[in-house]
């Protein structure tokens, strides 16, 4: 792995950094033969023609745990963030050859929770097959960070993420509103089993496959926030 020195400034300043080689051909192999043996009729799989995705991924699939959190992973996560961080949410992507799906600019501004609660500055919330997903105060998202684990290579003519660097810097950022004046945009090529740590209010989007190939991501989201004792964590995961 390169200097965890550079990947801590440039999360700091710019939101994100790849850090390659993380894990090996034989730990992606294992977690795409364990996915293919899932049973996908549960309501947290999704399926169509432009995109396979399993929600709650790790509480679907909890023997892929002791693979994704390899020596590797977890010396990055505290060398990177401390020892205070839990997993708060995970999902996997595949985004299939030929795909069409393309998603615009955003930032993840949810957290997925056990219930809806009447909660001081939790707000507004969303509900979509049991799972509850809430807009937290400020600081939760501005301290929160998210993992992608590529399991193919991954450039920008298969669907690899475009951000803008430093946006997360700015607080809740409307899409409608960005600045191409002032903003860049920079695609971020990872390699099969290399990650990227990016900050959930960086903004960022995914564009369509072109080259045929396909592009499977694990997404995972850490905190260390301990919500008010009427919440609690959907997905927490102690690592």
């Amino acid at each position: 792995m390169d200097d965890i020195t550079v990947h801590k400034a440039r999360i700091t300043e710019q939101g994100f950094s790849v850090v390659e080689s993380v894990y090996t051909d034989g730990e992606i192999d294992a977690v795409l033969h364990m996915i293919e043996q899932a049973d996908t009729s549960n309501d947290t799989f999704r399926k169509s023609t432009d995109l396979f995705a399993i929600r709650q991924f790790l509480k679907e699939l909890p023997d892929v745990l002791p693979v994704l959190l390899n020596a590797r992973l977890r010396k990055l996560i505290i060398d990177l963030l401390g020892k205070d961080y839990f997993i708060v949410k995970s999902i996997y992507f595949d985004k299939p050859p030929g795909s069409n799906w393309y998603v615009a600019y955003h930032q993840d501004l949810t957290i997925s929770v056990d219930r809806k609660s009447n909660t001081p500055g939790f707000g507004p919330w969303t509900v979509k097959h049991n799972q509850f997903a809430v807009q937290p105060p400020l600081p939760i998202l501005e301290n929160n960070f998210t993992i992608r684990i590529h399991l193919d290579d991954t450039a920008e003519n298969n669907g690899a993420l475009k951000v803008v660097p430093g946006s997360h810097l700015k607080g809740v950022y409307r899409p409608e509103i960005i600045d191409w004046t002032v903003e860049t945009e920079v695609s971020c090529v990872v390699p099969k089993g290399g990650v990227m740590v990016m900050k959930p209010l960086l903004l960022h989007s995914s564009g369509r496959t072109t080259n045929n190939k396909k592009r499977r991501v694990v997404h995972i989201e850490l905190s260390a926030a301990e919500l008010p004792e009427h919440l609690r964590w959907s997905e927490r995961i102690n690592l």
